[in-house]
């Protein structure tokens, strides 16, 4: 039981002593830049460009693959 408790100590202050560190470093309100907001924009645009085109194909030939 004790060397359990020796083991599990030192990854628990790490984790300690790594939240202090980043309240010492002062307020970081995790601000992202604008390159990294056209990037998520043109992903999320892009995804729902192809699941359009894909349900788009699948309605237009939806008779013909139904006898599959």
């Amino acid at each position: 039981m004790r060397t359990t408790l020796t083991r599990l100590s030192a990854p628990a202050r790490w984790v300690r002593d790594r939240i202090a560190q980043g309240r010492r470093n002062g307020d970081d309100r995790g601000d992202i830049s604008i390159t990294t907001v056209i990037i998520w924009v043109a992903a999320i645009a892009g995804a729902l460009a192809i699941a359009g085109t894909i349900a788009g194909l699948l309605s237009k030939y939806n008779g013909l693959i139904t006898g599959i």
